[in-house]
């Protein structure tokens, strides 16, 4: 039979980086809640949790990527939302975005997780930081507990 690999959901004694950002505060408040309750409700102290907040999620790559560097941190959660506006430009910050927190954790062989949103409108980005979708920050720090586990398992 193979050997199988499986997170537990246990955020006791991993130390956790949030990095979120402050543009679209009114669903990144929500996603940032919603990770807390996660670490917390899973046995993360409150002293093992850092939350950094970033002007915008263009930031969060960069920041991502010095926390995960550190060696300080378990696993780095990305939180913030990003809105679809009549421009282009909601397109290219996704993707730099979406490629810089891919590279941080690749870089850095530490979980940093994907909790940003890319919404069309501001009440699908609600929906999915607490509402009818649950949340997404809830979720992104799940994930963080469980890959945190399957790497020490590595």
């Amino acid at each position: 039979m193979a050997r199988t690999v499986q997170g537990k959901l246990d955020a006791s004694g991993s130390r956790f980086a949030i990095v979120i950002s402050r543009f679209n505060s009114l669903i990144s408040d929500r996603l940032l809640a919603g990770a807390l309750d996660a670490l917390e409700r899973h046995g993360a102290a409150a002293d093992d949790i850092m939350v950094v907040w970033v002007p915008g999620s263009f930031e969060i790559p960069l920041a991502a990527k010095k926390l995960a560097l550190s060696r300080q941190y378990d696993a780095v959660i990305c939180l913030g939302a990003l809105l679809r506006g009549d421009t282009p430009h909601f397109d290219h910050i996704a993707s730099v975005v979406t490629r810089g927190i891919s590279a941080a954790g690749l870089e850095s062989a530490v979980p940093v997780v994907y909790g940003v949103l890319t919404c069309n409108t501001v009440e699908q980005a609600i929906d999915r930081a607490g509402l009818k979708s649950g949340n997404k920050g809830f979720d992104a720090a799940m994930t963080a507990i469980e890959m945190v586990q399957v790497l020490k398992q590595l």
